[in-house]
């Protein structure tokens, strides 16, 4: 069984869902993102997204390009990404790792030798944004081979002949974007999003993660009640931005941040029960 499964499986006997906190590998120095995952998972995050830089990431806003950009002018690579893993390896073993980005750089590395690493290092799941089904036939079951989940988005617009087919696909959880446009937008329409997931879930068991648009302790509560996992990272992407050069302002305030995340969500949980 997958680690995120056995996550998922893990906190849904809890009646809790689960915290997927997302930052840049390497942002803003590539010596600090593995002391960033491990005080991200002390202040409640169940799964850990950790985004591979990449120089023209179009599906993200303004928020996370700059991010890209600020581990790009250190030449944080692919392979740098691996390494951090298999360092925050070393000591957490139980929480499951994410990478999410573009197809670029793994081709570059080569399909074969990137599923090897990610094997090697402690990757849980890979989740590729300009990579859709029918484009993944070679990665897809070197990744499954190596029991690491391939995790696709579904968007607002997705018609459910899509969702079925990427459910067909997909493994460890779907990602549902709950807003149409780039990552850091502003409005959250939750009652489309439950919609959404209704349509979603008639079609497919795996678990629903909802991101784009979770800012605070209010809105990542107001999701947990109907999805599977809250997904949150512009937010924190900003602290980092905000304190670049200040390592423990940002992890004060990303802690701040999943703390009350984690404490409303868990408080939602309890009244449901």
């Amino acid at each position: 069984m997958s680690l995120l499964r056995s996550c998922f499986e893990r906190l849904a006997t809890e009646d809790k869902k689960a915290l997927i906190p997302f930052v840049t590998a390497g942002d803003p120095q590539p010596d600090f993102t593995v002391e960033l995952m491990h005080e991200m998972v002390e202040a409640g995050a169940n799964i850990i997204e950790l985004g591979v830089p990449f120089s023209d990431p179009m599906a993200d806003g303004p928020v996370i390009q700059a991010a890209d950009e600020r581990a790009l002018s250190h030449d944080v690579s692919l392979e740098d990404v691996l390494s951090m893993v298999a360092l925050f390896r070393q000591q957490d073993t139980q929480t499951p790792v994410v990478l999410m980005g573009y197809l670029n750089p793994i081709e570059m590395m080569g399909y074969a030798r990137f599923t090897q690493r990610a094997a090697e290092v402690g990757v849980d799941g890979v989740l590729v944004l300009d990579m859709p089904p029918e484009e993944a036939g070679e990665l897809a079951p070197m990744l499954e081979a190596s029991q690491i989940d391939l995790i696709y988005l579904i968007a607002p617009t997705t018609d459910r002949e899509r969702i079925r087919l990427i459910s067909k696909n997909a493994s460890g959880f779907l990602y549902y974007v709950s807003l149409k446009g780039v990552t850091g937008a502003n409005t959250l329409d939750l009652d489309a999003v439950a919609q959404k997931l209704v349509e979603i879930r008639a079609i497919s068991d795996l678990p629903v993660g909802v991101g784009f648009g979770i800012k605070d302790g209010v809105s990542a509560q107001a999701v947990a009640r109907i999805a599977d996992a809250v997904v949150v990272g512009s937010a924190l992407v900003n602290q980092i931005a905000m304190s670049e050069h200040d390592h423990q302002q940002i992890k004060s305030s990303i802690k701040a941040i999943l703390s009350e995340m984690r404490s409303m969500m868990d408080m939602s949980s309890e009244h449901a029960a």
